[in-house]
C-alpha cells in the first residue's frame, strides 16, 4: 500500500542499498502489505552506529563541539543519536563529566556535579528512563557559561613540573620536626597566613630556583568573573609585597 511503501522509505534511513533490501523482502511475501503488515514482516534497520570505527568518534566529536559551543538543541540530537545507535550511556555520562571538568570549569563549579549526579542516576534508574538524566545534564552543559582557563592552566603547570622537577620546596615551608632541620633552615621566616590581615602574607612558595609563574589566567564569564576578581587582587598585593 502507499502508506506501507512511506514506512518503508523511512525504515532505510536514506541508505539505497537498505531499501533495496526491503524491497526485496516485500517482493518475496507475494501478498500486499499495509504497515502493519510491513512492520511484522521486516525489521527496521538500525541507525549506522559502529561503537568501535570512526562513527563512534565522529558522533561524540559532535556532541562535545556542539555543547562546547552553546547549542542545546544539536547537542540533545547527537546524545540520542549515539543513545539510538546503542552506545553505552554510562560511556556518555563519563564523556559528558569531561566536558563539564575541560570546557566549562571555574565558569559554573556546579556543572561537574550535576552531571555526576546525572550518571548516579542513570546507575539507579537504568535505561530508558535514566537517559533522562543525561539529557538534562547535557542541557545544563550546553547553556553553561564556558571556560578552560583551569584546563589550559593545568596543562602549562604540568609542562613547568616536567621541566623543573628536580627542584626542591623552599625551605620556609618546610617543616621542621627535628633540631637539625631547624638548624638547617627548615620552616625559618614562615609566616603563618591566618595571622596575617585577610589571611595572606603574599609570600613566595615557588622552588627558590625557580621565578614565580602564572598558569592559572580566569575569564570574566560566569562564577569565574568573581575568581577573578580576587586573583587579581591577591596578585596584585602579592607584587606589592616583592617590590
Amino acid at each position: 500500500t502507499p502508506g506501507a511503501a512511506a514506512l518503508m522509505i523511512g525504515m532505510a534511513d536514506g541508505d539505497g542499498r537498505a531499501l533495496l533490501n526491503l524491497v526485496e523482502q516485500v517482493a518475496a511475501e507475494r501478498e500486499t502489505l499495509d504497515e502493519a503488515g510491513l512492520q511484522k514482516r521486516v525489521t527496521r534497520r538500525a541507525p549506522v552506529f559502529d561503537k568501535s570505527g570512526d562513527s563512534h568518534y565522529n558522533l561524540i566529536s559532535a556532541l562535545h563541539k556542539s555543547v562546547r559551543g552553546s547549542d542545546p538543541d544539536a547537542s540533545l540530537y547527537w546524545l540520542a543519536r549515539m543513545l539510538e545507535g546503542g552506545e553505552d550511556p554510562r560511556y556518555l555520562a563519563r564523556r559528558i563529566t569531561r566536558m563539564a571538568v575541560e570546557d566549562i570549569g571555574q565558569a559554573d563549579p556546579q556543572a561537574a556535579q550535576i552531571c555526576l549526579t546525572a550518571w548516579e542516576t542513570y546507575e539507579r534508574l537504568g535505561s530508558p528512563e535514566g537517559e533522562l538524566a543525561l539529557a538534562q545534564a547535557v542541557i545544563h552543559l550546553a547553556l553553561a557559561p564556558k571556560s578552560n582557563a583551569g584546563y589550559a592552566a593545568f596543562k602549562a603547570a604540568r609542562r613547568a613540573a616536567k621541566r623543573t622537577g628536580s627542584l626542591p620546596p623552599p625551605k620556609h615551608i618546610l617543616n621542621a620536626p627535628t633540631r637539625l632541620m631547624q638548624d638547617e633552615g627548615y620552616g625559618a621566616g614562615y609566616v603563618y597566613d591566618h595571622d596575617t590581615a585577610d589571611a595572606f602574607s603574599g609570600q613566595d612558595y615557588f622552588p627558590e630556583e625557580m621565578e614565580p609563574e602564572r598558569f592559572y589566567a580566569p575569564t570574566g564569564r560566569g562564577a569565574e568573573g568573581r575568581i577573578k576578581a580576587r586573583l587579581d587582587d591577591l596578585r596584585a598585593r602579592r607584587e606589592k609585597r616583592e617590590g
